[in-house]
């Protein structure tokens, strides 16, 4: 959900970022000589061990929910992805995390999401995605489930802390929230069908949305872009459709005015040759269609500071910025009612902008209760707040 999240956090629509040279987001955008960044594709296969499909038994049948596993030994981090996004979005964090604790890592594609395929997937309540994660866990581990820690970003933050709640995690032993608070999350609700409708419909190639997302800046990490853009678009079943192929090049690399390029071409000819080559190739767009689900945003959010002050487990809360932070959590921070640490210089994707960081923040979280033990000559260095 990165523009929904991001808007979650923020409470209003934010500006284009300025790009290189002054231009804005959705500009023509040129890079120099020798400058040209790759936004090629990454396999998921170079960071997880394996990936599944989980089977498990719901009221309307048989699920089935795409995981991402590494390791073999020490304690389960289940990672919970933010809206719109999908286990994918922990890629490059689980490379980081694995090469400094021993720990099992398993990411989950969340109901609606992914590649995962369940029998209501517009159902995006809190609760049914807890009791997801609950049976998810049960149809992993059975009746004796390795110790596990819930970790997760900003709507998967809010469904780990439903699911530690309702104790539907019998083995839980800590919990992370990342970049998610309720007091902002809440007073942004009203604007984030205005963001949503600010993204592009659609995207010519999987390159394309790579490359949006990172001059956008959803996500300002380009090789986390490159492995999980494939987990947030799919391609569309009908290429040659006139709001699919209009949309396809509109507000991403090249605006559609006239003009004339450095070789004297114009802007138009060329989005010409872009619409023929678009009718051989499917485009792409959204997996999820995050405006339809926006009669769950508020029960994903509304009392979330109490709920997660009331779990008696360790807790951790990663922000991006301490100006996210609601009355409610800063009391309990005060009380010492769980660890914070602010990763300053993120986006909203604080995971994927800087998995080496929140990594270093959650191994340190796992030696300093002795739930894991550090490897690769990992040494804690505790934050301050």
């Amino acid at each position: 959900m990165s523009a929904l999240e991001k808007n979650l956090h923020l409470g209003k629509l934010p500006p284009r970022p300025v790009m290189p040279g002054g231009l804005q987001s959705g500009s023509k955008m040129r890079m120099g000589p020798g400058r040209k960044r790759d936004f090629s594709p990454i396999p998921w296969s170079q960071y997880f061990e394996s990936m599944e499909n989980i089977v498990v038994e719901s009221e309307t049948g048989k699920e089935s929910f795409r995981i991402y596993r590494s390791g073999s030994e020490g304690p389960v981090l289940l990672l919970l992805h933010g809206g719109g996004h999908s286990a994918l979005s922990w890629a490059v964090f689980t490379n980081e995390i694995s090469s400094r604790i021993q720990c099992r890592v398993v990411a989950v594609d969340q109901r609606g999401h992914g590649e995962t395929k369940v029998g209501n997937a517009e159902d995006l309540s809190a609760e049914i995605m807890a009791r997801d994660i609950g049976n998810v866990v049960e149809a992993l581990y059975g009746d004796l489930p390795p110790p596990i820690m819930l970790i997760g970003h900003s709507m998967g933050g809010a469904i780990a802390v439903h699911t530690a709640a309702a104790n539907l995690v019998p083995s839980l032993l800590g919990l992370c929230m990342i970049d998610v608070v309720e007091g902002t999350a809440m007073d942004a609700l009203n604007s984030m069908q205005n963001f949503l409708r600010s993204r592009p419909k659609t995207f010519k190639s999987l390159e394309n949305a790579i490359e949006w997302s990172v001059k956008s800046g959803q996500i300002r990490n380009v090789e986390s872009a490159r492995v999980s853009m494939g987990g947030q678009i799919k391609q569309c079943e009908d290429a040659t459709s006139p709001e699919s192929s209009k949309a396809v090049v509109e507000g991403i690399i090249e605006e559609e005015e006239e003009d004339e390029d450095d070789e004297g071409q114009s802007i138009n000819k060329r989005k010409k040759e872009d619409d023929t080559d678009t009718k051989k190739e499917r485009p792409y767009t959204w997996r999820i269609e995050l405006s339809k689900t926006e009669k769950y945003w508020d029960g994903w959010f509304r009392g979330l500071s109490n709920l997660f002050l009331s779990c008696q487990i360790p807790k951790q809360l990663l922000l991006a910025g301490v100006d996210r932070l609601d009355k409610d959590l800063t009391i309990g921070q005060m009380q010492g009612k769980f660890q914070m640490q602010v990763l300053p210089q993120c986006g909203h994707a604080v995971h994927e902008d800087a998995p080496d960081k929140v990594a270093e923040a959650v191994a340190t979280f796992l030696v300093r209760h002795r739930f894991a033990v550090p490897v690769g000559g990992f040494q804690c260095v505790f934050p301050g707040c």
